[in-house]
């Protein structure tokens, strides 16, 4: 008898015992949330620039603030908004929000920079388009795991709105004798013996996850009315999908988004998340 039950009992406790490894292998691959979300302090910058002294005025950019704004809010991010900064100025605001003693309660942060641009970096507001460039690599040298140790282990997001260059993201393909011409208008760490005393070495950066709105040397589109392509598909996609896809295939979404749109394509760029993160764990 007894044998019997507990020959009834194995199945099940194997099962248990299957889902707690699935449960224990799961966890690792996942970032994880550190406090619960009345104490959790998460901040998010955004930069935007829309009036220059020598480039074009960007038309619309003030749509693309409030749908960021009111996205980031909804995931649970105190938004803190700059505009119209010059480099130096903008790499200053950086430095001051990477010092934000909320960080160290924060489980992620959100970087969005919006503005004109060019292949190696973001236009200040003085920029004639060669001058005031804030370089992308200043982004991550600011929040890397010696300048921004509070931010250490957890999500990085960088979001980039600009121009990378001039050309236009498309190609011609013909697919018929006469084909119809698309028209539009642009705009882990590990311990080592040093001197018989344990040190902790870790990468000088990781856990960041990017996404250019547009391919290196290419224009990004923008409407004076309805804001820019990227940043109105990127809301979409997160409004839809935060509740149930990690970070990096809600990007993959975003970038099939614009499989109708060929003059522009979102990039993931200078990744090195090692986990999967998801902005609402558990639901």
């Amino acid at each position: 008898m007894s044998r019997a039950r507990s020959s009834g009992r194995c199945p099940r406790a194997r099962e248990m015992c299957i889902d707690l490894v699935h449960h224990l292998v799961l966890s690792s691959q996942i970032y994880d949330i550190y406090q619960p979300r009345e104490r959790r302090t998460r901040r998010a910058l955004l930069i935007c620039n829309t009036k220059f002294k020598h480039l074009r005025q960007r038309d619309g950019a003030e749509v693309d603030v409030k749908e960021m704004t009111k996205l980031l809010e909804g995931l649970g991010y105190n938004v803190e908004c700059h505009e119209d900064k010059t480099s130096q100025e903008m790499t200053t605001v950086m430095k001051k929000f990477a010092d934000h003693k909320d960080h160290l309660t924060s489980d992620s942060t959100f970087l969005v920079f919006m503005s004109h641009g060019m292949s190696t970096g973001i236009c200040g507001t003085k920029s004639n388009g060669t001058t005031d460039i804030l370089s992308f690599n200043t982004i991550y040298e600011n929040f890397n795991n010696k300048h921004c140790r509070a931010l250490m282990g957890k999500p990085k997001v960088v979001i980039i709105q600009c121009c990378r260059g001039d050309n236009i993201g498309s190609v011609q393909i013909r697919d018929s004798i006469d084909p119809e011409m698309p028209t539009s208008t642009s705009d882990g760490w590990r311990c080592v013996e040093l001197q018989g005393s344990k040190t902790r070495e870790a990468h000088l950066e990781s856990d960041f996850a990017t996404l250019y709105s547009s391919t290196p040397d290419t224009v990004s589109w923008r409407s004076p009315t309805e804001g820019s392509v990227f940043i109105q598909r990127l809301v979409e996609q997160f409004r839809n999908h935060a509740f149930n896809s990690d970070l990096q295939e809600m990007f993959r979404k975003v970038q099939r988004s614009f499989e109708n749109f060929p003059r522009q394509l979102p990039t993931q760029e200078r990744t090195t998340m090692l986990k999967k993160f998801y902005l609402f764990p558990g639901l």
